[in-house]
């Protein structure tokens, strides 16, 4: 698995974002990957991991996904989520994001899957994703702490 870079400010891999999740993302050119364990000031209802912060990472695996296969970042157009099983604070689990669909370059598809370590499935996303124009890209560029090299070459 290749590791793939940090930016300095997002929630979800931002290194610099002090109330962020830090996660560190990998691939092997087809998935993008990561392991995080929710914490206790993740929780909505008593030991249960927001739902809003399990569509965050579930989102954040499917725009590397797209990075990753198609060279391109993109937003968020529609995202689908579906809870399954209560995610726990304190257990390490799994987020998988997959490009299922390219239209073109014009819209990309993908889905995720949050899992625990015993494979379980604790929640599952589909999006639709719109690619970062070209002229925006510099700029968003400009926030990565680490080479994009690997994946924009």
């Amino acid at each position: 698995m290749l590791k793939l870079p940090h930016t300095r400010s997002c929630f979800v891999c931002g290194l610099h974002n002090a109330g962020g999740l830090k996660l560190d993302f990998e691939t092997d050119g087809r998935i993008a990957q990561a392991r995080f364990i929710p914490r206790s000031e993740h929780v909505g209802f008593k030991r249960t991991v927001h739902g809003g912060l399990v569509s965050t990472v579930l989102d954040e695996a499917m725009v590397w996904a797209i990075g990753v296969r198609t060279r391109r970042f993109a937003y968020c157009a529609e995202l689908t989520v579906r809870f399954l099983l209560p995610a726990r604070p304190g257990d390490e689990l799994l987020v998988v994001g997959e490009l299922t669909a390219d239209r073109r370059g014009k819209l990309f598809e993908a889905k995720a899957e949050l899992r625990n370590q015993q494979e379980t499935a604790l929640a599952s996303a589909t999006g639709k994703y719109l690619p970062i124009k070209h002229d925006q890209l510099a700029e968003m560029l400009g926030d990565f702490a680490e080479s994009t090299d690997n994946i924009f070459s």
